[in-house]
């Protein structure tokens, strides 16, 4: 898997703050929102998951910062700190991040999904990550796909990714025929115990392309003719 990711280290200080007066154009793009759907209102959930007979099933939920609690309020027991990843999305941290955890994510693969209505022009797009430690050390991989405005940012193992620690990945979409974009983040995994992976503060900006974003991601065309590539991902994930 190509580890396409695009660490939004080098943002400044006024690319957030300009940022920060944008609208959102992603729905409960930091999952504050607690109902319906465990505070992933606004949001598809498809996939499913194909366990032992027996075992419990555990679909995405938005779960706590700071919550050393039991799934579905926490990280099955360990505290996930609020993101403090630089990242240009207008949203606060909020309280709450969306949690990708069972270990039987496939037949389907799981995914969450929104569609995003976008106007031609250049947007900034973006979400973070983070891989709790009590998943990391989990023998069973995961494979996690990030697409905002039907691009996709992150493409990845999570085991070979970085654990405990926020990320944010970050690009710019150029649009060149006003339509419907797609928002969806995909997980795979299939061995007990998975690893496990946390998103949060999604977003889509109108504006110019956010500063400190690698070339490949800088300026993607997502012309009409490309959305059937964009279609054609699908992943991976943990419990």
């Amino acid at each position: 898997m190509s580890f396409s990711r695009s660490l939004a280290i080098g943002l400044v200080a006024a690319t957030v703050a300009s940022a920060a007066s944008a609208a959102n154009l992603v729905t409960n793009g930091s999952f504050e929102t607690p109902t319906p759907g465990n505070g992933l209102a606004g949001w598809t959930y498809t996939g499913g998951e194909n366990p032992p007979s027996g075992t419990p099933l555990y679909p995405p939920v938005s779960i706590f910062y700071g919550a050393a609690q039991a799934y579905p309020q926490g990280a099955f027991g360990e505290a996930i700190p609020a993101n403090n990843a630089p990242t240009n999305s207008p949203d606060a941290v909020g309280a709450r991040a969306a949690y990708f955890v069972s270990d039987f994510a496939n037949n389907p693969n799981q995914t969450l999904t929104q569609s995003v209505f976008l106007n031609a022009g250049i947007y900034q797009i973006g979400f973070s990550a983070y891989a709790p430690a009590n998943g990391f050390a989990n023998a069973g991989d995961a494979t996690f796909e990030g697409i905002v405005a039907s691009l996709s940012l992150a493409s990845y193992n999570v085991s070979a990714g970085l654990v405990q620690t926020w990320q944010t990945f970050a690009g710019a979409a150029n649009i060149a025929v006003a339509g419907i974009y797609d928002v969806e983040f995909t997980f795979y995994t299939n061995a007990f115990p998975s690893k496990d992976i946390v998103i949060d503060q999604v977003y889509i900006i109108a504006g110019n392309p956010p500063i400190g974003v690698p070339e490949p991601l800088s300026l993607a065309l997502l012309g009409s003719g490309l959305l059937g590539l964009a279609a054609a991902r699908r992943l991976r994930r943990r419990a």
